[in-house]
């Protein structure tokens, strides 16, 4: 729970520009923003997010998972800081920049450091986890966005790294990063603090399983060079493609926009927290599911439901630019169709591609495609939140809200 608050700090920052930019493109905001910047407010933080996974990696191979973790949470905390004491645009760019630093050191080590310090029957639901605490902390900004203004709902957000760093530095390094080093008497120090009873057996089978992996240890060529690595790493960008291509990235960071453009009963941030309860609902409904039913079924299952989804949305909205009173009475689809768009999303393509990175590829080359996965997704990602703006304007949907 201590090592994941990072991870809802992350959630923070991804869901915080939906509740922010209808305040910033108001008529009474002290940063006045146009369309544009703030396109580039929401996705500058995921773009950035591309720019340290590799850095992040070696710094825990070299430092230690904890330490680098520690250091993940030193963005987080400048990001919320300048967004605080902002006064221009700019200023804002800075702080999502710095937020986007954090967010790709969180999702390289925070994976690495739960899975090293859980023991098996617990290893999956730890993994969940992660994904867990950061929609949680999207759904913290839904429900406290719209209630309070731009820079206490930053000063609430710079609670949670404080609060990770404050925890988390007195909890145990990973064993595995001691015996990597040949530090047997730290490494069975930081496993006692982590278990309790006899942990002689575990303690052998880590420094196996680590002697096993310095012996085989991959290189970034072996991703391209050897013909499974390549089909295995061609697949999970294909899988990825699928997974933001989707438009999930913009339907999170600009859910109350999306919702206000309806004629809706209710208000659209009220439609953005049931997204956020329903979000975090099926995540858990995920876990149970990914071994059950298989990945495939579920990344065939979630991408049809939100394919349906989106051209159920597209076609409401085609029609609502061209003959309103056509479409009023449907004025229900919009939240409908989002909330099953997000079920769907959530139970397959939500979490099973990073499964698959962990299943599909051998131990020695497992961080490297890692991070060649949390690289190309931080581009995609940009690319779906950048293009959404630019969809909006085509469309003339801004003068809609």
């Amino acid at each position: 729970m201590a090592a994941t608050l990072i991870t809802a700090t992350a959630g923070t920052c991804y869901g915080w520009p939906s509740p922010t930019l209808p305040y910033l493109q108001s008529s009474h905001s002290q940063i006045p923003t146009s369309p544009s910047e703030g396109s580039w407010i929401v996705s500058i933080m995921i773009l950035c997010s591309a720019i340290t996974p590799i850095p992040s990696a070696y710094l825990a191979d070299r430092f230690g998972r904890k330490t680098t973790l520690l250091l993940g949470a030193i963005p987080f905390i400048l990001g919320w800081v300048l967004v605080i004491v902002a006064k221009s645009v700019a200023v804002l760019y800075v702080a999502r920049m710095f937020s986007g630093l954090g967010y790709g050191i969180v999702y390289t080590v925070a994976p690495m450091y739960t899975g090293e310090i859980a023991t098996n029957e617990v290893r999956g639901a730890l993994s969940t986890l992660i994904t867990l605490m950061n929609k949680v902390g999207i759904l913290a900004q839904y429900c406290i966005g719209p209630y309070v203004g731009m820079r206490t709902l930053a000063a609430i957000n710079l609670i949670l790294p404080i609060s990770f760093v404050v925890t988390f530095i007195f909890l145990p390094e990973s064993p595995y990063y001691y015996l990597k080093f040949e530090r047997s008497e730290r490494a069975e120090r930081s496993l006692r603090n982590l278990r309790s009873g006899d942990i002689r057996l575990e303690l052998k089978n880590i420094e196996i399983n680590v002697q096993e992996d310095m012996k085989n240890r991959g290189s970034w060529c072996d991703l391209i060079s050897e013909a499974t690595n390549r089909k295995a790493l061609w697949i999970t960008l294909g899988v990825f493609t699928i997974q933001q291509l989707c438009g999930s990235a913009a339907v999170v960071a600009y859910a109350q926009v999306i919702f206000a453009v309806t004629e809706s009963h209710i208000e659209s941030h009220h439609e953005s927290i049931m997204l956020g309860c329903v979000q975090v609902a099926t995540c858990c409904l995920s876990v149970l599911l990914v071994d059950r039913l298989g990945r495939k079924p579920l990344l065939l299952l979630s991408a049809l439901g939100v394919g349906l989804m989106n051209g159920t949305i597209g076609t409401y909205f085609y029609f609502y630019l061209n003959d309103k009173a056509s479409v009023g009475h449907l004025y229900w689809l919009p939240i409908t169709a989002i909330l099953i768009y997000i079920v769907c999303y959530a139970v397959g393509l939500s979490t099973v591609p990073y499964v698959i990175i962990g299943e599909m590829f051998p131990t020695n080359v497992k961080l490297y495609a890692s991070c060649v996965a949390h690289i190309y997704t931080g581009i995609s990602m940009f690319a779906v939140q950048k293009l959404f703006q630019v969809i909006v304007f085509l469309f003339n949907l801004d003068n809609q809200y």
